[in-house]
């Protein structure tokens, strides 16, 4: 309205500009209201505004709607984060209470001997064999394991680990053996355990009995003497060697300097470097104390060293140099590259992988020496390092290869019988008068397969309604609260 008085608020600009005279007064408060708060460049908070005094210092925070919702927001999104949480608890207590971790009627044994720096069983958790049959994996080290074995019901193989502090023991008759652990080191022999296996007549990778030709690198080194005859030294470049079966034999070395392997062992231990006849002289007191073999080789003053490892049909090769200065590659700071995979590496490994009835895991070693020239030094069996970024591709690799010779080798069980009953698995914490298992039940018809991992046919529909109705109750008591 046109004459209408200003408040005390209405004053004049910060500029000092004052209201326009005649019938510009009404848009004078449009466009001084804006000009009335502080300039741009102002850090107070306060705002000006009717009812206000000129010195209000009333910040916008409580009263601003966005900061309302912002943190209603974010409270909805906290108490749904812990209604997530608590339902995948309640979901996961349900499964696990209503489903083992395998079918025990319809699964398969493997039985990996490895050490617990990798876990075997999540490459096999969702493999199948047979349609539906689960594999089991029970994993363990040579020294963890004792067995029984008989000619008509197989091995029984008892087992105690240690897991998360606890120990655990179980015995069960395995179906199939995994080996990624030597079965001769320094110090540790345990032949007795592939005895049993063999025994047993339990299949596994590499064959029982081409683990058992590993035992002594002497005798493998004699089979690759053989293969070089076979094919040529020019096509098989394999290193001299001189083997002593004693030490009163170890008179001297007519190749110097040289390096000495005493006994059967592995990672570079019992290897010796002599420069002269002395040093040979003192190796020679040090291998009649051991009381065993002992071989000597030139010494190759090397630039680099090449692994070659061949997992079923896949081949990968890595180049290892020493940065440490250590003349032994393979011990201290190494520098690992994968390269290509040469056709006369792909014909060396083929033609070792033939040997003791066929590896189906195998690598071979090889150095290179400053002025460029090859040597094979030795051949590695299933107990192989995996090396470089390729190492989880490889497992999943291997577990492809179990899978396939599971699938050929284990049969499922005959008609009219269980796993309970054909591959006795019995826990060290069950007791002695435990009832026998139960025979199935023929039915009319077979019932449409859900997961041969899945819980038994009665009683499914009643616990899922149940975990709903838990979870329907959670929610509700959660977004009740806000």
């Amino acid at each position: 309205m046109e004459g209408e008085p200003r408040g005390p608020e209405e004053g004049p600009s910060p500029q000092g500009q004052g209201p326009a005279p005649g019938p510009q007064a009404p848009p004078a408060p449009q466009s001084a209201a804006p000009s009335s708060g502080p300039p741009p460049s102002s850090l107070s908070f306060g705002r000006a505004g009717p009812g206000s005094g000129p010195g209000s210092k009333t910040t916008s925070a409580p009263s601003s709607p966005s900061k309302t919702r912002e943190s209603l927001l974010q409270r909805v999104q906290s108490l749904t984060g812990a209604a997530k949480e608590q339902g995948a608890n309640l979901i996961g207590a349900a499964v696990s209470t209503a489903r083992p971790a395998f079918n025990k009627d319809r699964c398969f044994i493997l039985l990996v001997i490895d050490d617990q720096n990798t876990d075997w069983s999540k490459y096999f958790r969702v493999r199948r064999i047979h349609g539906d049959y689960d594999i089991r994996v029970e994993q363990a080290e040579f020294r963890e394991l004792s067995l029984i074995a008989s000619s008509d019901q197989g091995t029984l193989v008892n087992m105690t680990v240690i897991r998360g502090g606890t120990r655990v023991a179980r015995s069960f008759r395995p179906d199939f053996v995994l080996v990624r652990q030597n079965l001769r080191d320094a110090g540790e022999d345990y032949k007795q355990i592939l005895l049993g296996l063999k025994f047993g007549g339990v299949p596994s990778i590499n064959t029982l009995s081409a683990i058992y030709n590993f035992q002594d690198k002497p005798w493998v080194f004699g089979h690759l003497i053989s293969l070089q005859k076979r094919l040529g030294k020019e096509n098989f470049p394999l290193i001299d060697q001189t083997f002593y079966p004693h030490w009163k034999e170890m008179m001297s070395s007519s190749r110097l300097p040289a390096v000495i392997k005493i006994g059967h062992a592995h990672s570079g231990m019992g290897k010796m470097k002599v420069e002269n006849n002395s040093d040979f002289q003192d190796v020679a007191s040090v291998v009649a104390v051991a009381n065993t073999y002992c071989t000597a080789e030139p010494y190759i003053d090397s630039k680099y060293d090449i692994h070659i490892q061949k997992i079923g049909n896949n081949y990968k090769a890595f180049m290892r140099k020493s940065i440490s200065g250590n003349w032994k590659t393979n011990t201290g700071s190494a520098m690992l590259e994968q390269i290509q995979m040469l056709d006369r590496y792909r014909s060396w490994i083929d033609a070792v992988s033939e040997l003791f009835g066929g590896l189906d895991m195998c690598a071979l070693e090889v150095i290179v020496g400053r002025e460029g020239r090859e040597a094979i030094i030795e051949v590695n069996d299933c107990a192989l390092s995996l090396m470089g970024d390729s190492q989880e591709e490889d497992r999943r690799i291997i577990a492809d290869l179990v899978c396939q010779k599971m699938q050929a080798v284990c049969k499922p069980a005959v008609a009219g019988m269980t796993k309970a009953t054909s591959r006795t698995s019995v826990s060290s914490y069950v007791e002695d008068d435990a009832p026998p298992p139960i025979e199935p039940r023929p039915s009319p018809s077979p019932e449409p397969r859900r997961d041969s991992q899945g819980p038994p046919t009665g009683g499914t529909a009643e616990d899922t309604e149940d975990t709903m109705k838990n979870l329907r109750k959670t929610f509700a008591g959660i977004f009740g609260d806000m």
